[in-house]
């Protein structure tokens, strides 16, 4: 598993290096944005995940994220930031970034994150699919394609515009599109978005409904995910 690590503070980017690799992972360390973005441009498919801290040299981590996700790119990012504001949360997910690790943390976090991003990150490739005979998945207006782990919305004519999502955006949707009409408890979406290791912000499922309903509306699909007071969330067909 390789890492592009993109971190402008000497020490704290030589922890993390020296961290990893002794849990045998590969990390590229970078101390500023635009080297990071070279190397993603260069060999973005050889990673398995990103880290970037929030204020970088040159581009910003969250500059990075947005570049990202305007070009469809998948690629699982985590946010190292010192911000500890709900809004600066929010932030960081809009732009695009999977996971958000408040400064200074502990090794163990970083691992168990870097854990759960992983096994996130797989869960987008086709062959991992349990819909493996069913390539595709309808709801609504929506689509999602396994063989490219994309979701699509469809026009009146039936042009298909890709919707930019996150990993964790992938997911959240995912799921709510093969459970349509059903109410999704918050505990029942937070165990989908999280594994047991990582330990989540409480106001994380809003947050990631909210952006997701502002990027669905963005294309189109505004209103398609309900709140069910006092029970949930539900994903009108």
């Amino acid at each position: 598993m390789r890492i592009l690590l993109a971190e402008d503070e000497p020490d704290l980017g030589a922890i993390v290096q020296r961290t990893l690799s002794r849990e045998k992972y590969l990390v590229d360390w970078v101390q500023d944005g635009t080297t990071a973005w070279n190397y993603l441009e260069d060999q973005w498919t050889e990673y398995t995940i990103a880290i970037f801290d929030w204020l970088l040299p040159g581009t910003s981590g969250l500059e990075l994220c947005q570049r990202l996700r305007r070009q469809n790119n998948p690629l699982p990012v985590l946010m190292l930031t010192a911000k500890d504001r709900t809004e600066d949360m929010v932030a960081g997910l809009d732009a695009g970034a999977d996971d958000y690790l408040m400064k200074p943390f502990i090794k163990a976090e970083l691992l168990a994150r870097l854990r759960a991003l992983q096994r996130r990150g797989r869960s987008l490739s086709p062959e991992k699919s349990p819909h493996l005979n069913h390539a595709q998945l309808e709801a609504g207006r929506l689509l999602l394609d396994y063989t490219k782990s994309i979701i699509s919305t469809a026009d009146d004519g039936g042009q298909l515009t890709v919707i930019p999502l996150t990993a964790n955006e992938f997911r959240l949707l995912e799921y709510f599109m093969q459970h349509p009409n059903q109410i999704l408890t918050r505990d029942r979406l937070l165990t989908r978005l999280w594994d047991v290791d990582a330990d989540p912000m409480s106001n994380v499922v809003a947050a990631r409904i909210r952006l997701l309903r502002r990027k669905l509306a963005d294309y189109g699909c505004e209103g398609m995910i309900e709140t069910v007071h006092g029970f949930g969330y539900r994903l009108k067909n």
